[in-house]
């Protein structure tokens, strides 16, 4: 197999930084270009549920200072987790997670997807835990291989 590219979409939560030493040792081992993607949350697609709309200086206000706080968090975890990795791009959209990571995926010609788990249902009476919706959805989707770290 040859990877040339890999796509790590990540949350910026603490969970989501758990793949950080998989994708690390992936590029390692392929000599991969890494992609770092964030999907900041698309709101007016929200907006209807509750009838009201921001106005769009609002919206805009808002859009920009989650990009800035995004960039700036993803800046931290290439300086902290990817710093033995010299070949790390950073990618900033607006949507939906799962349409968002397989349109960027083609895009940049990943080779391969990097994702935590995510899973629902771990409390300790789960017969079977279930991964979240996103997950599910690039892995039935995916055009190239998903590597799920728990």
């Amino acid at each position: 197999m040859d990877v040339k590219t890999i796509l790590w979409p990540t949350d910026l939560s603490a969970h989501s930084r758990k793949a950080a030493p998989h994708v690390v040792s992936l590029a390692e081992k392929y000599g991969a270009k890494i992609y770092l993607l964030y999907v900041a949350v698309d709101l007016c697609a929200y907006f209807p549920a509750y009838g009201n709309y921001p106005s769009a200086d609002e919206m805009q206000r808002f859009q920009s200072w989650e990009i800035e706080q995004a960039k700036k968090k993803m800046e931290g975890i290439c300086a902290e987790d990817l710093s033995a990795c010299p070949n790390v791009e950073i990618r900033l959209v607006s949507g939906s997670a799962a349409p968002e990571i397989l349109k960027a995926a083609k895009e940049l010609h990943a080779d391969m997807i990097v994702l935590t788990g995510g899973e629902y249902g771990q409390q300790s009476d789960a017969v079977e835990p279930r991964l979240s919706h996103i997950v599910s959805r690039v892995l039935e989707a995916s055009p190239v291989p998903v590597h799920v770290v728990r």
